[in-house]
């Protein structure tokens, strides 16, 4: 019995590795991770595991209930003769990992090939060959994570059942029973730890893809972080150039290459001499790629060089897509065709989608920021001078009372619509240019209201070089006096203020006007107003490109006393200074 143990323990060395073996291939990897197996899928297992359990059959060892000698190979039986196998592992693992159906079906196929042998136990292990794909099964259901303990208890009582079955069904019961005290408990032991060591393979094998899987996201990540600055620029020649140095370094590739529809955009690596950036694509297969919108394993015969000595002899073509059209490609080269497997093939179709991804984020982003741009603009456009008509009387008026003034008059005023028409083409200004255009705009005012304003400035001359929008300060200022002032007899006190705190800048303008009421208040600045006195247009376009641009903490802040005036402030971050 202890040399039967030993003999079969030995035969499962060679079926281990028959497994391990048959693990490399491609279709009992997607067979293992598959939680249900689909019909073509079941149809290859159930062939796989039969064949399996034969070999467990051939691979056994032949026992002569009469003579009690063992042979160590079985080939044919007499009807003496029986055979210490492992059979049931094939099946047993069939029925764990494919459920029930898989279990029968490789069950039939060993039961069938086992009972067409002969021997007094034929139909006895046919049968138990069978239910053990049925007990398999049932657990296939109940665990869909098989320890190794349950694998090695499982295939043990799929073995007691057989000998329980072989003591009913065998005859004569006599020879059925020393066939069962000599192989029982070598063959319950062996086949359980058969069944485990089966398992223990396949769990190694599903590891093994864990760990590459695992390596495979930290790689895609640490490039999608490295890749993320350059591409938010959209694919031309210097962000794919970036990407592709990065690709490289990362991939361990021969050479790296990027391309758009049209040309080669980028190439790091091997073959640069004649796979030149800003050159027309120069194979086919990358011309299909582009065509079909589908990845390529390409070997060298089919990447088909215009040089002949090229070292590129293998690649992976994968499509980079822009609003569901094929906007360019990625191309990784390799020295052989051996060196791409299914990572690989993985690994670069999953670069290909985030690539992709990125693309479509930084079109997104920078139609986002057209947008925006454009809303700035058509806001600034808005701000026309309301005193143009009353302005050109007032020169009109001069020329002839005093043509020195209104030649002065006339200069302001050039001033004052130049830096108008500048702010309407410029995103940005410094608050000392905006300060000018004030100064431009209160020259014109103080002709028109001759020894009636009285204007101070509290400027910090450190702050003059700090970037504001255009157009931003004096339409504060022209709002103080036409609405602060409006109907006022008394001297008109105009104050401007730029002060540099910690975090920033605040310019403020304050007057002594009439003030705002406080129903009025609220909404100043957030919404369009129909008063007598304006819509509120001027604040309102103000306070809306303050908060495009820097955020809700730098809106106006208005506060108005009725009868005492208005201060109207705004806050500029420290980033902002030139």
């Amino acid at each position: 019995m202890f040399v039967l143990l030993l003999t079969m323990l030995e035969r499962l060395g060679i079926i281990v590795t028959i497994a391990f073996i048959l693990t490399r291939f491609r279709f009992f990897r997607a067979m293992i991770y598959e939680r249900e197996l689909k019909k073509k899928q079941q149809y290859i297992a159930i062939l796989f595991f039969g064949f399996f359990g034969i070999i467990g059959t051939y691979s056994g060892v032949t026992f002569n209930a009469d003579s009690l000698d063992f042979n160590r190979w079985a080939s044919g039986l007499t009807h003496d003769e029986a055979i210490a196998n492992s059979r049931v592992i094939g099946v047993v693992i069939a029925g764990l990992l494919g459920g029930y159906k898989v279990g029968i079906g490789a069950g039939l196929i060993a039961g069938i090939h086992r009972f067409t042998l002969g021997g007094f136990t034929a139909a006895a292990c046919g049968l138990a060959t069978i239910l053990a794909g049925i007990i398999a099964g049932a657990f296939h259901k109940e665990h869909r994570q098989i320890k190794l303990t349950n694998a090695f208890f499982i295939g043990a009582g799929a073995e007691m059942v057989q000998m329980i079955i072989i003591l009913f069904l065998a005859d004569p019961f006599l020879k059925a029973l020393n066939l069962v005290e000599m192989i029982g408990i070598p063959m319950i032991f062996a086949n359980g730890i058969g069944s485990a060591l089966f398992l223990l393979v396949i769990k190694n094998v599903v590891s093994e893809e864990e760990k590459a899987g695992a390596l495979q996201a930290q790689v895609t990540l640490r490039i999608a972080n490295k890749t993320i600055p350059f591409l938010r620029k959209g694919l031309n020649g210097e962000s794919a150039e970036a990407v592709c140095s990065i690709l490289i370094e990362e991939m361990k590739a021969c050479a790296v290459s990027i391309t758009n529809q049209e040309r080669i955009l980028a190439h790091i690596g091997k073959g640069r001499d004649h796979h030149c950036p800003d050159e027309p694509i120069q194979t086919q297969i990358t011309r299909q790629v582009l065509e079909t919108g589908e990845m390529i394993v390409a070997n060298e015969k089919s990447i088909d060089c215009v040089k002949k000595d090229c070292p590129l002899n293998a690649a992976v073509i994968a499509p980079l897509r822009q609003r569901g059209k094929t906007a360019g490609t990625l191309k990784i080269y390799f020295q052989s065709e051996k060196e791409i497997n299914n990572i690989s093939i993985e690994l670069i179709s999953g670069l290909s989608s985030l690539l992709s991804n990125q693309l479509e984020m930084a079109e997104a982003e920078h139609a986002f920021q057209l947008a925006k741009e454009a809303e700035i603009k058509a806001l600034q456009a808005q701000i026309h001078p309301h005193f143009l008509f009353n302005t050109m009387n007032t020169i009109v008026s001069l020329i002839r009372v005093d043509a020195d003034k209104a030649r002065k008059l006339l200069v302001s005023f050039s001033n004052f619509i130049r830096q108008n028409l500048h702010g309407t083409t410029e995103t940005t200004t410094t608050i000392g240019n905006e300060l000018d255009h004030v100064k431009a705009y209160l020259s014109i005012v103080e002709t028109r209201f001759v020894d009636k304003i009285q204007i101070e400035y509290q400027i910090d001359e450190k702050a003059l070089t700090v970037k504001i929008p255009p157009l931003t300060l004096q339409p504060l200022v022209e709002n103080a006096c036409q609405h602060g002032f409006r109907d006022k007899q008394e001297q008109w006190n105009l104050e401007i203020s730029v002060q540099t705190v910690s975090e920033g800048t605040i310019v403020g303008v304050k007057d002594n006007g009439y003030g705002i009421e406080e129903k009025m208040l609220e909404r100043m600045g957030k919404e369009l107003m129909a008063s007598e006195s304006g819509s509120g247009l001027a604040l309102y376009n103000i306070n809306r490109r303050l908060s495009i641009l820097y955020g809700p903490k730098s809106t106006l802040k208005i506060q108005s006393k009725i009868g005492e005036g208005t201060m109207v402030s705004f806050f500029i971050p420290s980033r902002e200074e030139g």
